[in-house]
């Protein structure tokens, strides 16, 4: 589905209707499903221009103002950019990858509800958009010109769990088999950058012409303990090599990527991966 995105400012009144009637965009089932309040704080021009909390509860949605009260998640968006989300046309997972949204809080909630619009009228899917599935050459197009600041803030927070899980699981899909027909290399990512300061580790084995990997939401029994070489990175700089946009080469010489082991054998990897582009059709 082709994302786009209205021009057209929405004043507060619209916003509140257009919030009021989540139900009508919503698959009943899913929206069911989530309970929690978000705030919804639309800007223009960089400026909030109006502000609503959404709690949600066994499927009946309540617009109601903002207060002091905490809420569990605050979406920030161009007030032009929310009936986008609502009509199911904007993935609210490319969004935060872009900056066109931000997420305070429950990021997992802010995925969920993303996921729950549908397109009326279609027989297909009946959910327009899963924010959760990350097209890695939709994603390495939504990067281009994205500040390194920012994807180091997302790959800080609540969204970091869902990109690293959802790159690791493709990457076999990415595997060059004629070239990687003769590697035997088991390599180990330990990836830094937690908002918590703590540390995932992942592990990619190529043998036979096979890809496998393992890690934190993905388990693979046939992934061995022993280790090649351990690459540690940040993770947004992982989302960089990933989508085309951090030359591995050069991500070592610059201290972004840093091997222990054999570093022939992790550059070895690295190479018999088609790493998505954004010019790729």
């Amino acid at each position: 589905m082709t994302q786009t995105t209205s021009t057209v400012l929405l004043d507060p009144a619209e916003a509140v209707a257009l919030l009021q009637r989540l139900p009508e965009h919503a698959l009943p089932e899913r929206l069911a499903a989530l309970r929690g309040s978000v705030r919804f704080d639309l800007t223009h021009d960089g400026h909030v221009v109006t502000s609503s909390v959404v709690v949600l509860t066994d499927g009946v949605v309540e617009v109601v103002p903002p207060t002091d009260a905490p809420v569990d998640v605050v979406l920030t968006m161009p007030a032009s950019h929310l009936p986008d989300l609502v009509g199911g046309v904007a993935n609210a997972g490319l969004d935060l990858l872009a900056g066109r949204l931000v997420v305070e809080g429950d990021a997992d909630l802010a995925l969920a509800l993303g996921g729950v619009f549908v397109v009326p009228g279609t027989e297909a899917d009946p959910v327009a958009v899963d924010p959760r599935a990350l097209d890695p050459v939709t994603v390495a197009r939504t990067l281009v010109g994205v500040p390194t600041a920012h994807l180091r803030s997302v790959m800080a927070g609540g969204f970091r769990h869902v990109v690293l899980e959802e790159v690791f699981s493709r990457l076999p899909t990415f595997l060059d088999a004629r070239r990687a027909g003769r590697c035997d290399l088991t390599i180990g990512f330990r990836l830094t950058g937690r908002g918590d300061g703590e540390t995932e580790r992942y592990v990619v084995r190529v043998a036979d012409g096979v890809c496998r990997t393992a890690g934190p939401g993905l388990v693979d029994t046939e992934v061995p303990e022993r280790r090649d070489a351990t690459i540690t990175c940040a993770g947004h700089d992982f989302l960089r090599l990933a989508t085309g946009h951090l030359a591995p080469v050069a991500g070592v010489l610059k201290g972004q990527l840093k091997v222990k082991g054999d570093k022939a054998k992790a550059l070895q990897l690295l190479s018999v991966l088609d790493i998505p582009s954004a010019d790729q059709p």
